[in-house]
C-alpha cells in the first residue's frame, strides 16, 4: 500500500520547478555527481518538496536531505532559519546533511554518503522499493 501525502500547494510546486531550472553553480556540480544514481546507486531528487520545505536534494531511500550552503547561510538570520528548518525536518525522522560550497568535493560527498548508507537500517520486511 502506498503512503498518501497531503497535496503540495501549487505555488510551492511552481517554485520548486523554477529552482530546478535555476540551480546555483554548486548545486549543478552536486547534481552532476548524484543524478541517474551515479553515486552509490542512490536515487536523489533535486529541489524537492519535503515537509513543506523545498530542499536542495532528497534521497527517500536514506530519508536524507542534502543542503548545499552558500555564503549567505553564514548570516545570523539565515543560520537561525536553517537551524529551525533542520530541527523540523529531523523531527519528521529525516537526516539533514549540510555542506558548504567551500568544502564541496566529490570525494567528501561520497565518503559522507557511504557512511550514511552503512548506518542506515535496512527496510523492514515488505517495505522498500518494489521491483
Amino acid at each position: 500500500m502506498r503512503l498518501r501525502h497531503p497535496p503540495i500547494p501549487q505555488p510551492k510546486l511552481r517554485r520548486a520547478r523554477d529552482l530546478r531550472r535555476e540551480l546555483t553553480i554548486a548545486e549543478r556540480k552536486v547534481w552532476d555527481m548524484l543524478r541517474n544514481r551515479r553515486m552509490l546507486n542512490l536515487k536523489f531528487r533535486r529541489q524537492h518538496v519535503v515537509a513543506g520545505f523545498i530542499v536542495d536534494f532528497y534521497c527517500a531511500e536514506l530519508r536524507l536531505v542534502l543542503e548545499i550552503d552558500g555564503s549567505g547561510h553564514a548570516i545570523k538570520m539565515q543560520s537561525d532559519y536553517d537551524a529551525a528548518r533542520t530541527a523540523r525536518l529531523e523531527s519528521r525522522g529525516l537526516k539533514v546533511l549540510r555542506i558548504s560550497n567551500d568544502s564541496l568535493r566529490e570525494e567528501i560527498l561520497k565518503g559522507l554518503l557511504q557512511d550514511l548508507t552503512r548506518r542506515s537500517p535496512s527496510p523492514r520486511s515488505g517495505e522498500g522499493v518494489r521491483g
